[in-house]
């Protein structure tokens, strides 16, 4: 804007004083030139285009801490504005992160406690929700966990370790079979569990079945609600999560999503932002953990819940600090309030420089006698900038349900 405002501005200004000049090449006609050149300087002085965005953005973000909303910059404020497709991460996102034990269902010969003691004992050495909570239903049920050894954890498939010199695993059913294990006799178990929106965990103690274990976690508050205002704005809404299809679709169902991306690797969600934006849209990731992080930095704007870890964070380009998923409408609403406002103070600052600059240049002044002095046109070029600075403080007044 700059670099054609510039030079458009100072030819007008050398022409006003050129044809002033040819009109009268007296003194005083030429001091009438410089005077008329002058007031084309002043008035034009791109102070209002300068401050129209920086003075909205800073406004804008201001704003959104206010309302528990971190927004880093001017950039991720435009973006916000023009999201067209959400992705969200499913634990501790759209659900509560605090998931609970529900069920344990034991192979024929497996004794329920020993199956529950065996998953625990791996689990602990991982640091998943879900694997949490599997070590504390454990403890409830008085299965307390014992040491391991050689822990490995597979992104997307379970986890293993060797409890007592037994090789025992835990996760998805092709995890299993890796070992050996033959999970047909509890599948039809797992898929019910799913059904009801629970994740089911396969248990093989070396290489045989043991049995499952299930766990629920509950919707985020909020969620719904949330998921709904998407919609309303025109956005697509799709989840993504490791956990089994049906018990994706479960989930989703409950809480209004529109799609549903299961059984993803923590790489498999940078893809699915990658395919996103290769489909033309403007993509937004949210999630809270560590696997999260690589998708939040390839997304248009990274979205990190505010009780996530620290480089989920530091890769996104906003953080809800307060109220989690229920806050997500609010940012985009911001972003959009904070973009009207930069159009309306850039209207505005041209208006009046179309305006000004004629005026100044003393184009009217043959017509109807109407001329602008050096010193008027300072003091509108001022009132032009207080303006636009009114304009902006306008967002103050947001609220959280501003359209």
């Amino acid at each position: 804007m700059s670099g054609i405002f510039v030079p458009i501005v100072l030819a007008i200004a050398i022409a006003t004083f050129i044809v002033w000049t040819a009109i009268d090449p007296t003194s005083t006609g030429i001091a009438v030139a410089v005077e008329r050149l002058v007031a084309v300087l002043v008035i034009a002085c791109p102070c209002a285009l300068g401050l129209a965005t920086p003075a909205a953005v800073a406004v804008g973000t201001g704003r959104g801490a206010e309302l528990g909303i971190l927004v880093k910059g001017g950039a991720a404020l435009e973006g916000l504005s023009r999201i067209t497709s959400v992705l969200l991460d499913k634990t501790g996102t759209v659900t509560e992160g605090k998931p609970k034990l529900t069920d344990v269902v034991a192979a024929a010969g497996t004794d329920p406690a020993e199956l529950l003691a065996a998953a625990a004992s791996v689990e602990i050495e991982s640091e998943h929700p879900l694997a949490k909570a599997v070590v504390a239903g454990a403890r409830e049920r008085g299965a307390e966990p014992r040491a391991g050894e050689s822990f490995l954890s597979r992104p997307g498939k379970g986890v293993s370790a060797l409890v007592a010199g037994r090789e025992v695993r835990v996760g998805t059913a092709s995890w299993l079979r890796e070992a050996g294990a033959d999970t047909t006799a509890l599948e039809t178990d797992a898929e019910k569990l799913a059904e009801a929106g629970k994740t089911p965990f396969f248990v093989s103690i070396d290489g045989k079945l043991a049995g499952l274990v299930a766990v629920a976690d509950t919707p985020a508050r909020g969620a719904r609600e949330a998921i709904a205002a998407l919609r309303g704005l025109g956005v697509r809404v799709t989840m993504l999560t490791g956990d089994r299809e049906r018990t994706a679709k479960a989930i989703a169902a409950t809480l209004g999503i529109d799609a549903v991306v299961a059984e993803v690797s923590p790489e498999d969600k940078a893809g699915a932002v990658a395919d996103e934006r290769a489909k033309g849209e403007v993509v937004m990731m949210v999630g809270d953990g560590i696997n999260d992080a690589p998708a939040l930095a390839g997304a248009h704007v990274g979205v990190a819940i505010g009780g996530g870890v620290d480089v989920a964070v530091a890769a996104a380009d906003v953080a809800l600090l307060r109220e989690g998923i229920a806050s997500l409408p609010i940012a985009l609403r911001l972003g959009k309030a904070t973009m009207r406002t930069i159009r309306r103070n850039l209207f505005w600052a041209f208006v009046y420089n179309l305006v000004g600059i004629p005026l100044a240049a003393g184009a009217l002044y043959p017509l109807m006698g109407w001329q602008l002095s050096p010193v008027i046109a300072s003091a509108a070029m001022s009132l032009s900038s207080v303006s636009v600075l009114a304009s902006s403080l306008l967002l103050r007044s947001f609220a959280r349900n501003d359209a």
